[in-house]
């Protein structure tokens, strides 16, 4: 079935890429504007030969993954305490509610103001979008933590940590790696969007110059680069997800009855 899966998937982007290739030829979009798959494929050969392009990829991925970093580690900190300490979670719901909804986007102009171009502006942004993510899932795995093996624990004399390591962390360890999955895509997102409006170094900024420069294969290229790195981000989380879980029901794919 895997196999059948996999002449599938493969059938179906060679179907994409044949159809990126005939439209610009047959005329039905000009080619200034969207260059056949053999442009954008030869744009791209050029781009991995260039030192420049190698140096955009390393700070692209060195704020996707520090953003990232910092975004677990406090939305994993923050949704336990906001949990499990009384009335804290009463008590932030409504700051919770109302910070979450804001767009990182929005954002932008003070990060612009706070550090310029720097990569703490790229970190601004990268670790607001994925902070949410990773808190949503760790205040909804905390909630779904069994009452009576609480108590269970409590009645054992487990102190505070005790239940939060043999309890309430088995239980949400499979929402807080969704989140974090969420968080690796929403992440690389935000670094190639900061690098591309406000012009920090990175892949997204070589984008914009590609754009103003009127180079449009190496911008699709660069994009598809983009496109590549969100595919490996996302098989790494799922895999990384898996090995984590390889002890829950929804990996082994068992049945309770």
């Amino acid at each position: 079935m895997k196999g059948a899966d996999v002449l599938l998937g493969a059938a179906g982007l060679a179907a994409f890429l044949a159809l990126g290739e005939a439209v610009p030829r047959l005329g039905l979009v000009k080619e200034a504007y969207f260059p056949p798959t053999s442009r954008i494929a030869d744009a791209l050969g050029q781009e991995v030969t260039e030192g420049a392009f190698w140096t955009a990829l390393g700070d692209t991925l060195t704020g996707w993954a520090l953003g990232l970093a910092i975004a677990v580690g406090a939305g994993v900190v923050v949704g336990v305490v906001v949990s499990v300490v009384p009335y804290l979670r009463e008590a932030t719901a409504s700051t919770i509610e109302f910070l979450r909804p804001i767009p990182s986007v929005a954002l932008i102009p003070l990060a612009v103001l706070l550090y310029g171009t720097e990569l703490r502006s790229v970190l601004l942004l990268v670790v607001y979008a994925s902070f949410w993510q990773v808190l949503v899932q760790v205040l909804y795995g905390v909630r779904d933590v069994d009452p009576v093996a609480e108590e269970t624990a409590r009645s054992y004399g487990l102190g505070a940590w005790a239940r939060i390591r043999h309890v309430l962390w088995p239980t949400a360890l499979p929402y807080v790696m969704t989140g974090v999955r969420l968080a690796a895509a929403v992440a690389l997102i935000l670094a190639v969007t900061a690098e591309l409006v406000i012009g920090a170094p990175g892949l997204g900024s070589r984008i914009a110059v590609a754009q103003t420069s009127q180079a449009v294969p190496e911008m699709y290229a660069l994009v598809v680069v983009t496109g590549l790195l969100g595919l490996l981000i996302n098989v790494g989380a799922r895999t990384v997800e898996r090995r984590a879980l390889a002890w829950h029901q929804s990996v082994r794919g068992e049945v309770t009855v």
